[in-house]
């Protein structure tokens, strides 16, 4: 072991005891290498995080010309510093009226976390209501909203007054009140395995909401910046939420995540008492110099129009024998496999060909296909094949 990897099994506090241990020595476009000189493709995108591939050429550029400016010089939401203000700005021009202006955070979770407490403070109640396997982040409180009881059990209790239904089952539509702050929900479900709503449910949802006077709030966090073939996944449902959260693909590699809201709910954080949301390092100027110009690459290029492709190509290429299913949309996309054995097989057999896949949280029998948006038709080609041999090698 070298040095790196010592301190890694030494002095990294791990999330698990079998961690894959990659080596890095750089990233580039869709690859990235180890110390050992092997070149990987990345077909998950570091988990929907790299839409733009590895160091694009945009986001380095941005990165060096802030670099030159300044880092961190106040806490959120007292200075006016143009990259945040620039984001922003950007971010309210694609999204619907009444989504007008973005709070700014440092992850998906923690998005989440501002996403409750907003809803609750704006309606003054407490009452919310989620889904069964979704995935909102590991602190208390978007744990709380997660409906996968192994992860939140070790963690009770959790914030009182949830309740869980199952996605896309109407059920859920009679328990919205007048006493719920908000229903959080992904429009396609990520980690509980690539679960798109229904559209006439999410309406019913929306309309359901609406009546009662309580927040529809979207995570967004992994479907979003044109993964599934829409900038957003609400825009191709025709649903629109009162608070969205946004992260992972946000800051082209960087770390930012957003609640997006309109100036009336948004008000709920300025006054009794002012200053009742607050954070130090949300907005950090280098994320969001960072996260504008990837969104102005992925508007500029029309990369939505990208992940439909992407999805046709892995749809033809993948409609194999031993493959049960692909689900999802655009490059948001699950490969259900017949067991987790065929499962860890395959996996294992397309990084040993140099291919990065993996499953999702609470689904082990489904394979993640997220590739970055700019991947080329013939690196492309190419995962597919190493998957296709993947699972012919174990069915046949």
């Amino acid at each position: 072991m070298n040095t790196s990897e010592k301190a890694f099994y030494r002095h990294l506090a791990l999330t698990s005891d079998a961690p894959m241990g990659i080596s890095i020595s750089h990233a580039e476009g869709p690859f990235f290498y180890s110390t050992e000189n092997k070149r990987y493709t990345d077909f998950i995108s570091g988990i929907a995080v790299s839409t733009l591939g590895h160091r694009h050429p945009a986001v380095v550029e941005a990165l060096r010309e802030q670099l030159d400016k300044h880092l961190h010089v106040m806490v959120y939401g007292e200075f006016i510093q143009k990259p945040q203000a620039e984001f922003a700005g950007l971010i309210a021009s694609v999204m619907p009226d009444s989504l007008d202006r973005v709070y700014f955070v440092n992850s998906g979770t923690e998005a989440n976390e501002g996403a409750l407490k907003l809803a609750k403070k704006h309606t003054g109640r407490t009452k919310l209501i989620a889904f069964r396997d979704s995935y909102h982040g590991d602190t208390h409180g978007s744990l709380s909203v997660t409906g996968r009881d192994v992860y939140r059990d070790p963690y009770l209790p959790l914030l009182p007054d949830v309740s869980f239904f199952d996605f896309n089952d109407d059920a859920v539509l009679s328990a919205i009140d007048n006493k719920t702050a908000a229903v959080i929900m992904e429009p396609i479900q990520g980690e509980g395995g690539i679960i798109p709503s229904d559209p006439e449910w999410l309406k019913s949802v929306r309309e359901a909401c609406t009546k009662a006077g309580a927040c529809l709030i979207f995570d967004e966090i992994q479907s979003g910046f044109g993964r599934t073939g829409d900038l957003f996944a609400f825009m191709g449902y025709g649903v629109t939420p009162d608070i969205l959260t946004i992260a992972k693909a946000m800051g082209g590699g960087m770390p930012i995540g957003g609640i997006v809201s309109s100036s009336q709910i948004f008000e709920s954080f300025m006054y009794n008492p002012p200053l009742n949301h607050v954070t130090t390092f949300g907005g950090h100027p280098m994320s969001c110099a960072s996260g504008y110009a990837a969104l102005k690459y992925t508007l500029e290029h029309n990369l939505p129009e990208r992940a439909h492709y992407i999805e046709k190509k892995i749809r033809a290429g993948l409609s194999i024998e031993g493959v049960s299913e692909i689900r999802g949309k655009g490059a948001m996309l699950g490969m259900v496999l017949e067991s987790f054995d065929m499962t860890k097989d395959v996996v294992g057999n397309c990084l040993e060909n140099g291919l990065l896949l993996g499953w999702t949280l609470h689904s082990n029998t489904l394979v993640r296909l997220a590739p970055p948006l700019i991947i080329d038709d013939d690196v492309l080609d190419e995962a597919i094949e190493i998957i296709a041999r993947a699972v012919r090698a174990y069915h046949k």
